[in-house]
């Protein structure tokens, strides 16, 4: 048994999962029958004051004694109102599951936010693993309230595929002018920024909204256009379009209303998101969730959450709103700016974010009501709704059409997934064999650290196999020249 089984029996966490570790591990060494182990937990749950003077048992029923179902102070109600009194779950809410052979720790990660008496539903994507707070591929919906830390640190990153009119022999035979256009329009690693700044409209919007995208507006301006670094990339590939991808100018996740015949092209592909003013705003508003909880257990504090009907709630909730204008007009710098240098036509745009939290309508239970969907490296999914999931510097990525599957909270993967840590992957891989794996499959790398290497990541069909009843695959793109942050940079993904 672990952390999770204890969890689905109502065991709290903290001591009382520990100390009920510590009962496993007895029982058995005592020569108890294992397969009565959920048995056995689940009686001492149900009746405490039986075994409180069992030799065996004691310190386990004394512990869910000691730590109970806690309620939480009137400080920590989500709704705020004074006097009202909410209880921390014993049993976490449930959520669907895509994907085989998940990682361990990023499941218990959903299993603990699920714990969270904010929390009404959720799903976790096959691309899933560890993150912070809430796992990346983790969707979270919650009531009235939202999550700085189940936004993430870099809000609002996104993906953004720009399909243009240039020959596909230009991917070999015009390699370095393509190289050129990427070096010199955008810029890569922590702090990157624009000693010329870029010029969007998204500075004319209200930076006042809260105090930290007021202090942050004069970074947002010399980093527009940039592209940080961690899994950040801007890339050329080739798209090939299955059928006719057609991009409606009423959908947001569009730049423009256009249709694309089935055949293929050259496009041009980013993944970043709101740089340095957004992980500000993440810092600022997490540690002030985080402040308003002291009840918390250790293992919840960091997706703690602020009530959408306090000021520091609309705050955020407006700065993040903000922070994804700002990384869209990131995005439509780097791809304007890349086009001007190419003096090439632009044929289809397509954008979609993820790690953000929205307003929607879903059926929870049986009733259809409001909930804010938190979304930590998931993409939107609706019926109808297009979107792009990438699958590393040498794996295709996918443009897809949702499903509007609902129980997924309409969401799919944001990506491929990471197989192993960044850690992992710089002590195991070698650039030798690396870049040797890169020609054989025809991909030039302008710069990238060890850590973004292809090995590192899950196989993308896979993923896009275990999700079939989430989206529909439009088209592939295929990395032919990538550029990410160069070796060294700490990862702001």
């Amino acid at each position: 048994m672990n952390t999770k089984d204890f969890l689905r029996l109502g065991v709290p966490l903290g001591e009382a999962t520990r100390r009920a570790t510590d009962f496993v591990a007895r029982f058995i060494l005592g020569g108890g029958d294992k397969s009565r182990l959920h048995e056995e937990v689940a009686a001492i749950v149900a009746n405490l004051s039986a075994f409180l003077a069992d030799d065996l048992r004691k310190d386990f029923a004394k512990a869910l004694l000691k730590s109970g179902i806690r309620p939480l102070t009137p400080a920590l109600s989500p709704g705020g109102g004074e006097g009202e009194n909410l209880s921390a779950r014993r049993l976490p809410v449930k959520y669907h599951q895509w994907g085989e052979g998940l990682d361990d720790a990023a499941v218990m990660q959903m299993e603990k936010a699920c714990l969270l008496p904010v929390a009404v539903a959720g799903a976790l994507m096959p691309d899933a693993h560890v993150g912070y707070g809430l796992p990346i591929g983790g969707v979270l919906a919650t009531e009235n309230a939202v999550i700085p830390y189940a936004v993430g640190v870099d809000i609002a990153c996104r993906m953004k595929m720009t399909v243009l009119d240039i020959p596909v022999r230009d991917l070999e035979q015009r390699q370095d002018r393509l190289t050129r256009a990427i070096e010199a329009e955008t810029r890569f690693g922590v702090g990157a920024s624009f000693r010329e700044r870029r010029q969007h409209d998204v500075l004319d919007a209200d930076w006042s909204v809260s105090p930290i995208t007021k202090q942050n507006k004069d970074k947002a301006w010399a980093q527009l256009g940039t592209s940080g670094s961690g899994n950040h990339f801007v890339e050329f590939g080739i798209f090939t379009a299955h059928g006719v991808v057609a991009t409606p100018s009423s959908q947001p996740s569009s730049a423009t209303g256009a249709s694309l015949p089935p055949g293929q092209y050259v496009a041009l592909l980013s993944h970043s998101g709101s740089r340095g003013p957004g992980a500000a705003v993440c810092d600022y508003y997490s540690k002030l969730a985080f402040s308003q909880f002291p009840a918390l257990p250790s293992e919840l504090k960091r997706i703690a959450w602020l009530s959408l009907d306090s000021q520091e709630g609309q705050e955020y909730w407006n700065a993040m709103e903000l922070m994804g204008q700002y990384a869209a007009a990131n995005h439509a710098c780097i791809h304007r700016h890349i086009a001007e240098h190419l003096g090439a036509q632009v044929l289809l745009d397509l954008e979609n974010h993820h790690n953000f939290a929205w307003k929607e309508r879903h059926v929870i239970g049986s009733v259809e009501r409001e909930v804010i969907v938190h979304r930590k490296g998931a993409t939107p999914a609706g019926a109808g709704v297009l979107g792009i999931i990438p699958g590393s510097m040498a794996a295709p990525g996918f443009v897809v059409s949702g499903k509007g599957n609902a129980a997924s909270l309409n969401s799919a993967s944001h990506g491929a997934g990471r197989a192993m840590s960044r850690k992992a992957a710089n002590e195991r891989f070698n650039w030798k064999d690396v870049n040797r794996f890169l020609k054989q499959q025809g991909v030039t790398l302008i710069s990238a650290g060890l850590d973004e290497v292809p090995m590192a990541y899950k196989n993308i069909r896979d993923v896009m196999a275990a999700q079939k009843d989430l989206v529909t695959e439009l088209g592939e793109f295929m990395p032919k020249l990538v550029k990410m942050a160069p070796s060294g940079e700490r990862p702001e993904d």
